[in-house]
């Protein structure tokens, strides 16, 4: 199609010097005084003129229909692109088992992580605060130790004091452990993990 449009350039300039041509012949032929041979040279420059816009009316279609050609193909490529896309995508949902198969692992996820929530609360839950007190009494004897304080070997009991009686210190770090407990216990709770 685009040797056509060339073709039909090349013979628009052959036209358009015909016409000139012919204009020339009738300019020639009226200087002579002969009238009849310089309308015959108007009537064939007429003629060409004629053929110069059916071959713009021609060139128009011809560049109308190329460039709906051109267009045609874009589409084609973006058509195919579209399929491969298509393609691209199915194979991955392939691959990933389909929404029943993420729904069923999303299950097992929240089962997993419901029976490890039990398994820290029965760990969690499973001393009393006493004995949670011996084992942290257990561990800061075991840390003085370590650091080179010596335990007695006999128990020394205080002194009875002489003010009013205040809770016991003891008590009172039961008390903080207890807390401290608590507060470990909520955060050792595994936080829910978000989904998109």
């Amino acid at each position: 199609m685009k040797n056509q449009r060339d073709k039909l350039h090349q013979y628009q300039k052959r036209v358009t010097v015909i016409t000139d041509r012919e204009t020339e012949i009738a300019k020639e032929c009226l200087a002579r005084g002969d009238r009849s041979k310089a309308l015959l040279a108007l009537r064939r420059k007429k003629f060409q003129q004629s053929l110069l816009a059916k071959t713009d009316a021609q060139l128009e279609t011809l560049e109308q229909l190329t460039s709906n050609v051109e267009f045609a193909l874009v589409q084609k490529d973006v058509l195919y692109g579209l399929q491969q896309g298509t393609a691209v995508l199915k194979q991955i949902h392939t691959e990933m088992g389909g929404i029943e198969h993420v729904e069923k692992l999303m299950g097992e996820n929240e089962d997993a992580r419901a029976y490890q929530r039990e398994i820290s609360e029965m760990l969690g839950g499973k001393m009393s605060n006493q004995d949670e007190d011996e084992v942290e009494d257990e561990l800061e004897a075991l840390q003085e130790q370590a650091q080179g304080v010596k335990q007695p070997d006999a128990v020394s009991y205080p002194t009875a004091p002489n003010t009013t009686l205040k809770a016991k210190p003891d008590e009172d770090k039961r008390k903080a452990r207890a807390r401290e407990r608590k507060k470990e216990q909520g955060q050792a709770q595994p936080a829910e993990p978000m989904l998109a």
